[in-house]
């Protein structure tokens, strides 16, 4: 018989009950933070894109694991290919950022303050704590983009693959923060424009990306190679 394994190591303890969302404030505040993600983030990652293949009707074509997205995001230097947003929140105002050349030169993590509407309960925040030793630090969404290309325009771009806030966050503007930050990095960088699809059902969203001031191409249809067919046209050569 094999030897028991011995028992993990304990969690440590917090230095206070979690707290996130004071309800007794008239106003309750959030400190916000966007920062680029890393490959320590891929268990969170992983978790709010199945998040959104649920909340998108979709998870009949998820087929993404950790360890897939860890040997495909991180391959490359910030905004040369994929890259991830992270925004995290948390009641406290975030320490400044730590000297980081392989990071933050690339993008210093922007901080914000943020007025909630109404206190906010996360039943969640156990399993979206962030990958950093901060333990009151919650991840509330994410947008992956990479760059692509307008021979129109002869500039690259961003393309926005995925843009996600969890459900309980939503309504206070985080969404709109993200898509900035990721606009902004554009503008920056000298692109020529930011882009994205929507699913067509989705009225709330098409309003928000509206609201931003995009403009959605109705005469515009996606056409996917994948799965067998792309095997099968691709394995003809």
């Amino acid at each position: 018989m094999a030897a028991a394994a011995p028992p993990p190591n304990p969690t440590p303890t917090p230095p206070s009950p979690i707290n996130i969302w004071p309800s007794d404030q008239p106003t309750p505040k959030v400190f916000t933070r966007i920062r680029l993600a890393t490959l320590a983030d891929v268990p969170v990652i992983y978790k709010l894109i199945h998040q959104m293949a649920v909340f998108e009707k979709l998870t009949h074509l998820f087929s993404a694991t950790e360890e897939s997205l860890a040997s495909t995001l991180f391959n490359s230097p910030p905004f040369q290919s994929f890259t991830v947003f992270l925004l995290e929140v948390s009641p406290h105002d975030f320490a400044p950022p730590t000297p980081n050349p392989g990071v933050d030169v690339h993008y210093p993590p922007v901080v914000k303050a943020v007025d909630l509407g109404a206190p906010l309960t996360d039943l969640e925040q156990d399993n979206f704590r962030s990958a950093g030793n901060e333990w009151d630090v919650v991840v509330a969404g994410f947008v992956l983009f990479f760059p692509n290309y307008s021979t129109f325009l002869s500039k690259p771009g961003f393309y926005v693959e995925d843009l996600f806030v969890r459900e309980c966050y939503r309504r206070n503007g985080f969404g709109k923060m993200l898509l900035s930050a990721v606009a902004a990095q554009a503008v920056k960088m000298g692109y020529g424009r930011v882009e994205l699809v929507v699913l067509d059902w989705n009225e709330n969203a098409i309003k928000f990306y509206k609201e931003m001031g995009m403009e959605v191409l109705q005469e515009w249809r996606i056409c996917r190679l994948a799965g067998d067919a792309l095997r099968a046209y691709g394995g003809s050569n």
